[in-house]
């Protein structure tokens, strides 16, 4: 399965380091002939937003079936949980769970992979022109992915999956009949009608165009200390830079400067406030040629000077 920290970066708005991850329970199963799922905990810092989050990715390959496949992924924070996992500590073993020390704030994130072969049981071919039959038959041509807030039948059945007591075999059925439960209120709340997968950009249309789009984004994530010119980004993505910054911002809904700052301030605030690093080091490791640049930029994202946020 893919890393998980790129939804985290999602919900949260901003890069988070995997060195800044501490992890609580973690599991990675398939279920056999079904779907193929991991669970990832993690300790939620007191200072980080999370928003509450879900994403469907398609993905076909019309020379390659094999590689075809459904993801769902979900953020989900504000759950709290006995930090001893599985075993949990005497207070909620004796049901007096409100005095309990071991609790601890956490985020889940998690992830479901469906195949074709297992898709295809619930499609109905005498339906024409459905983009959920569409997509659950692998007939819609374009991969995509759809973020959008998580409904209230989504986000109760994630609830019921990491609060289960079931075991063993009957573990592999409930996971299964909650991940069909899952798919069909995702289906539900994500998909909506086919004009939601159109573009004003017509290059956008074209699967290999929006991936390139989205790898330049994971591509300034990678930069935050290193500048990156817009004209290399479009090398490094293989599009051209009318292409690149049209299609940036009708995807992110901002443009490619405006993220990249707010990325990279966003950073800034983490590195002195939370890392305890001077304005200096943390001017120095975000590639500023002075000081002095780093200030007005900071204050122009935040509203104050750096030295002052290491005053609060």
């Amino acid at each position: 399965m893919e890393e998980q920290t790129d939804i985290l970066t999602i919900a949260h708005k901003q890069l988070l380091l995997q060195e800044d991850l501490d992890v609580l329970f973690h599991i990675d199963r398939k279920v056999p002939g079904s779907v193929h799922y991991s669970i990832n905990r993690y300790r939620k810092q007191s200072q980080w937003s999370i928003d509450d989050t879900g994403i469907i990715i398609y993905h076909i390959e019309k020379d390659n079936p094999a590689a075809n496949y459904l993801e769902l992924k979900f953020c989900v924070s504000g759950n709290v949980y006995c930090k001893q996992k599985q075993t949990e500590c005497n207070f909620c073993k004796l049901n007096i769970s409100k005095r309990c020390i071991e609790k601890v704030d956490s985020i889940d994130v998690l992830s479901f992979s469906f195949k074709p072969n297992y898709l295809s049981q619930f499609t109905n071919n005498s339906i024409e022109n459905s983009l959920t039959e569409n997509v659950l038959s692998f007939k819609h041509n374009l991969s995509f992915s759809k973020q959008l807030p998580l409904c209230n039948k989504t986000r109760n059945a994630i609830e019921s999956l990491l609060n289960h007591t079931y075991s063993d075999t009957r573990e592999n059925i409930f996971i299964n009949a909650q991940t069909q439960i899952l798919l069909l209120y995702s289906m539900d709340c994500m998909l909506g009608e086919d004009k939601d997968l159109e573009f004003s950009c017509k290059f956008l249309q074209n699967a290999e165009d929006r991936e390139k789009i989205i790898k330049a984004r994971e591509v300034l994530l990678q930069h935050i200390g290193e500048p990156i010119t817009i004209k290399a980004l479009s090398r490094k993505v293989a599009i051209n830079e009318c292409y690149l910054k049209k299609g940036f911002k009708e995807i992110f809904g901002t443009t490619i400067f405006d993220f990249y700052q707010s990325q990279r301030m966003e950073h800034a605030k983490y590195l002195l406030y939370d890392k305890g690093l001077s304005v200096t080091e943390v001017s120095m490791l975000l590639g500023y040629s002075s000081i002095s640049h780093f200030s007005t930029a900071f204050k122009k994202h935040t509203g104050i000077k750096p030295c002052e946020l290491l005053l609060r």
